[in-house]
């Protein structure tokens, strides 16, 4: 989800039961034949354990509303995908390698009921005091191990700004709340796809992250076939401010020299000293301009030095085997070295 690679692992025995499958091997019968007094939700989900074993995460519907109202997950039953061996579990015993026991739209319907309810039924349809309702999207952020369901908070007023957002655990249905008032995402995604409406490309649902201590907008740009060409940071208050990048390295940069421009942050935020051996050093070209790559011995950081800053040139003087050390500033996955001494 964050970096777009890919691997095919293939498994030592076929998956024989599946969504696809004909007769008693299908899924939805073989579940119905071994547990026929259960109801099971929509959304089944494929999943990995631990060894590498591949299993069916099959929610069963719990009502606590009447016989149909009020519906949340009561038990999960895990469905070995090449023996078809079933486990039952309760929803608090899961095992924790399991990533998705509630969807996204269930989470977000119940916090949903939650934020306009609050005040009661009638409050909700005639005063609406402390409505509050999801945006019209979600993302997914992998956090402690676990994936966390991501939608920013509104008025149910439609006002066209965020209150906060929330966070929604898909394995325990643990919930957080953020207070961050600004932009929603719609009108983010509409200024960052503003900025290369001569591309045509258009904004994923955006994260909100935390840069240089400012609420921040992150999403990627996509072309017609779905690739991603390009990122976008979009300040959540001030949502003109609006960074683009090839990379999400080059996007923070172009966002942080931009927060600076604005007066919000100093050019001397968050720089560390490393000192080593270098163990490979390779130029490279980016958009006409030379950027050195350098790998330290015993360490797995890679550290990016621009020549368009000339008082870093004299990295051309340097060779594998010799020491060096490097003030440089955190990125993700490069860091954007900054000084250098020999």
């Amino acid at each position: 989800m964050t970096t777009q690679n890919t691997e095919c692992v293939k498994l030592e025995e076929g998956i024989r039961y599946s969504k696809g499958e004909y007769f008693n091997r299908n899924l939805y019968r073989h579940l119905r034949f071994k547990f026929p007094t259960y109801i099971f939700d929509d959304q089944i989900f494929f999943e990995i354990d631990e060894e590498g074993t591949p299993y069916w995460v099959c929610p069963v519907k719990k009502f606590n509303i009447g016989l149909f109202g009020g519906q949340t997950v009561g038990r999960v039953v895990l469905c070995n995908a090449q023996t078809g061996e079933c486990i039952d579990y309760p929803v608090e015993d899961v095992p924790a390698w399991v990533d998705k026991v509630y969807s996204a739209e269930l989470l977000i319907n119940l916090y949903d009921y939650s934020g306009i309810l609050k005040h009661g039924f009638w409050n909700s349809v005639l005063g609406q005091k402390d409505c509050l309702q999801s945006t019209n999207g979600y993302n997914y952020i992998a956090l402690e191990d676990d994936v966390w369901v991501y939608t920013g908070v509104t008025s149910v007023s439609g006002d066209q700004s965020n209150v906060g957002f929330v966070l929604m655990n898909q394995r325990t249905m643990e919930t957080r709340s953020y207070k961050v008032e600004g932009a929603i995402e719609d009108s983010a995604m509409s200024s960052a796809e503003g900025q290369v409406q001569n591309l045509g490309y258009r904004a994923t649902f955006p994260l909100l992250l935390n840069i240089a201590d400012e609420p921040t907008y992150f999403m990627a740009l996509k072309d017609g076939g779905g690739l991603v060409k390009k990122y976008a940071m979009v300040n959540v208050q001030k949502y003109q401010w609006v960074a683009i990048g090839d990379t999400v390295q080059e996007c923070e940069r172009n966002y942080t020299e931009l927060l600076n421009t604005n007066g919000i942050v100093s050019t001397s935020i968050d720089q560390k000293t490393v000192t080593g051996k270098i163990e490979s050093i390779s130029p490279v070209v980016l958009e006409g301009n030379t950027h050195y790559y350098v790998c330290l011995e015993n360490q797995s950081d890679i550290f990016d030095i621009n020549l368009t800053d000339t008082s870093l040139i004299k990295i051309v003087r340097f060779q594998i085997g010799d020491t060096i050390t490097l003030e440089y500033q955190e990125g993700y996955g490069l860091n954007e070295v900054k000084a250098l001494k020999p």
